[in-house]
């Protein structure tokens, strides 16, 4: 039988906190669920992670564990010493792990008259794609969920299910979705784990979301920006009038209170003033421009000059 490192496995070193188990294994969860990763080895790693937060995570196993000692190297020939006994009560049903896991945890040494209790499955995590405007609006969708699951057996099948999902309005990017009990299934019979979808909104033609806030770049002309206007602009809900302030200039930014995306408290709407210069496309147009020159004398770079 071959040594498994489970800290290896993690990542972790020896001394690492609760804490750090728990980061870990969400981390790496993410990165070899099967549903979602694109590893050629995803679901072994994923089993074999499964595996070793079963034991990192819990205290009793985890000493019982450290009791091997740290001179073992991983794929190692091993086997257990011959007063190994390790009484946690509660064991998986054997089949659910590696043959090093059940040879030390298989339930050696349970205690009189105790029997396997469920366990929680681990929680699965997966990301959707989302418009703006269904961040903003909320919206419902159906997802087609690949799966692995285990028969009776313990044999691996591939499964997908059908799952309908709430989207909530005002959900911003990277904010995740909590669906319970559509995580994993559980060893002996128990509650299964969560599914947290993880939101991906889309890039939209005018709008850049930051967090619950949104941004547009607003083309005025120089007119506009020079002698004030009320201008129409689009917001996510539909478009409003803005007032222009006289001698406003290129970058300048403005704010539409409460115009983002929704939430306690809502996002808001900040423009970024861009200025477009007419282009010269006609004799008379470059009069105009030489009359302007001649009268309003402007020298930009005139502290460059100093």
């Amino acid at each position: 039988m071959k040594f498994k490192n489970y800290y290896e496995v993690m990542g972790l070193s020896r001394d690492a906190s609760p804490d750090d188990v728990k980061r870990a294994y969400r981390r790496l969860a993410r990165k070899y669920h099967p549903d979602v990763s694109k590893e050629p080895d995803a679901e072994e790693r994923f089993k074999e992670l499964g595996e070793a937060y079963e034991v990192l995570k819990d205290s009793e196993k985890r000493a019982a564990y450290d009791q091997l000692g740290a001179n073992w190297k991983a794929g190692q020939e091993f086997k257990p010493p011959p007063d190994w006994r390790f009484d946690f009560g509660a064991a998986q049903q054997p089949g659910g792990f590696s043959d090093f896991f059940e040879e030390l945890f298989g339930g050696l040494g349970m205690r009189h008259g105790s029997s396997p209790q469920p366990s929680r499955g681990f929680d699965s995590f997966a990301s959707i794609d989302l418009t703006l405007d269904e961040a903003f609006r909320g919206s419902s969708r159906t997802l087609s969920l690949e799966r692995i699951e285990q028969d009776g057996n313990g044999q691996s099948h591939r499964r997908v299910r059908q799952l309908a999902v709430r989207i909530p309005a005002g959900i911003t990017d990277g904010q995740q979705i909590r669906l319970a009990g559509q995580g994993e299934a559980a060893l002996a019979g128990g509650r299964r784990g969560d599914l947290y979808l993880r939101a991906r909104i889309l890039p939209h033609r005018w709008f850049r979301p930051d967090g619950r806030d949104v941004w547009l770049e607003l083309p005025i002309t120089p007119w506009e920006a020079a002698l004030g206007e009320t201008v129409r602009v689009p917001t996510l809900s539909g478009k409003v009038d803005m007032k222009i302030p006289k001698n406003s200039q290129s970058g300048g930014q403005l704010r539409l209170k409460g115009r983002g995306l929704p939430g306690k408290p809502p996002g808001d709407q900040h423009v970024i003033l861009k200025i477009v210069t007419p282009p010269a496309e006609t004799p008379e147009d470059e009069s105009l421009y030489r009359k302007l020159a001649s009268t309003m004398k402007l020298n930009p770079r005139e502290a460059m000059e100093e």
